[in-house]
């Protein structure tokens, strides 16, 4: 798939820079060319030399390097790349980016291309949850710069969270989906997938027996469409898939947080299996078992996701898709729920025990839409992922 492709590779300065090593064999392996920039940060990481051996070409790393810049040698770096990748993408390249500063060659390039950009943020967990970092990927985001990862994950500083790089052959799978001329190229869509956990206390938590695998390949099929996929994901069973962005999240008043901080989108599939209630006050201790004595769990309900996104009155996505998990009466219980919840389509599945649905490798759906209800045969999970992908390609039809 990239073949022939010519990627500008910029090395920003942090431990993950290693990884960028690695990718520039896996982008090779596919037939992409890289050209390589070290930041001077970077290369406190990463010799020019090691990455020049792998890349086959020359490093860049000044601005005023006389030879090159007697040719305009950054606009032309800037201007004859598919992709630029910026990988690990800090919060110093990110913020000088959100700011429109070039006070070196790879913000210089960044200010300079008119070619489509794709970061890989790797930082600290504090600086990316920093509200500065947060203002900048929203402002990143609004000018179409797309993003894969971070994930969570144990930092070199010894902390946990998110901020941890993606993997090279995750951000192989985003170049390859920016550069793909798929129906859905230029398409923001959300995606909500797995079960939610709602705490009772530090040990016990409310769920469901959601595996997230149709979900995981819904997200999947969507970015082999080529659309940039935000993937919202309780803790699942199954990994999310390559190439998109992935935000975890943990309860169901999580995900509305991470459901609203990725408007706006041209389409929302809400396959994930959220929880409806959850415990109104957890405790912050362990319940203790008493012989004879139960615990007084009051139960209180959980935000309607799906249902206020299909109601927004301003910024709505073009196509709403929910799912249906039903034990009987299908498609006339989930013909109700489209109503109820005001969403495009729903897809409502058989999820009896008999049928092994639930956490098992295919599924049988009923597409319920305003024209009626559609039947598919059985078939893999996959498969069912992509003929949605495809239904959703065609109703949203080519960016403009």
């Amino acid at each position: 798939m990239l073949a022939s492709k010519r990627i500008l590779l910029i090395i920003g300065g942090g431990i993950a820079a290693y990884k960028s090593l690695d990718l520039i064999r896996r982008l090779k392996e596919r037939g992409a060319s890289v050209t390589p920039v070290l930041t001077r940060a970077g290369a406190e990481f990463v010799t020019p030399l090691s990455v020049s051996a792998l890349a086959g070409e020359t490093v860049h790393t000044d601005l005023f390097d006389l030879t090159t810049e007697a040719e305009m040698g950054h606009i032309q770096l800037s201007r004859s790349a598919d992709l630029v990748v910026v990988a690990p993408a800090t919060a110093d390249l990110m913020g000088k980016m959100a700011g429109g500063l070039a006070n070196d060659l790879a913000s210089t390039l960044l200010m300079a291309t008119d070619t489509p950009v794709l970061l890989a943020p790797a930082m600290n967990v504090r600086m990316w949850q920093h509200a500065a970092t947060q203002r900048n990927i929203t402002t990143l985001k609004k000018d179409g710069i797309g993003f894969v990862g971070p994930n969570d994950g144990d930092m070199a500083c010894g902390e946990f969270g998110p901020g941890r790089m993606a993997e090279p052959l995750e951000i192989v799978a985003a170049v390859e989906a920016a550069l793909g001329d798929g129906p859905l190229k230029g398409r923001r869509i959300l995606v909500t997938s797995g079960p939610t956990h709602e705490p009772i206390d530090p040990v016990r938590y409310i769920a469901n027996r959601s595996s997230g695998a149709q979900g995981a390949a819904i997200g999947r099929a969507l970015a082999a469409l080529g659309a940039e996929v935000v993937f919202v994901t309780g803790p699942a069973d199954v990994p999310p898939p390559e190439g998109v962005q992935v935000i975890r999240v943990e309860s169901a008043a999580d995900m509305q947080d991470a459901v609203d901080a990725a408007l706006p989108v041209d389409a929302a599939v809400f396959a994930a299996a959220v929880a409806d209630w959850r415990v109104a006050t957890a405790s912050q201790s362990k319940l203790k078992k008493s012989k004879g004595a139960l615990p007084d769990l009051k139960l209180k309900e959980n935000p309607d996701i799906l249902a206020g996104v299909a109601q927004m009155k301003k910024g709505r996505p073009k196509l709403v898709v929910g799912f249906a998990a039903e034990t009987d009466d299908v498609a006339a219980n989930a013909t109700a729920k489209r109503k109820r919840k005001g969403c495009d389509w729903i897809v409502a599945n058989d999820v009896s025990p008999e049928t092994g649905i639930m956490g098992g490798a295919e599924n049988a759906v009923v597409l319920i839409t305003g024209d009626g209800a559609e039947d598919w045969p059985r078939m893999t999970k996959h498969d069912v992922a992509k003929q949605l992908a495809d239904r959703i390609a065609k109703a949203l039809g080519p960016a403009l």
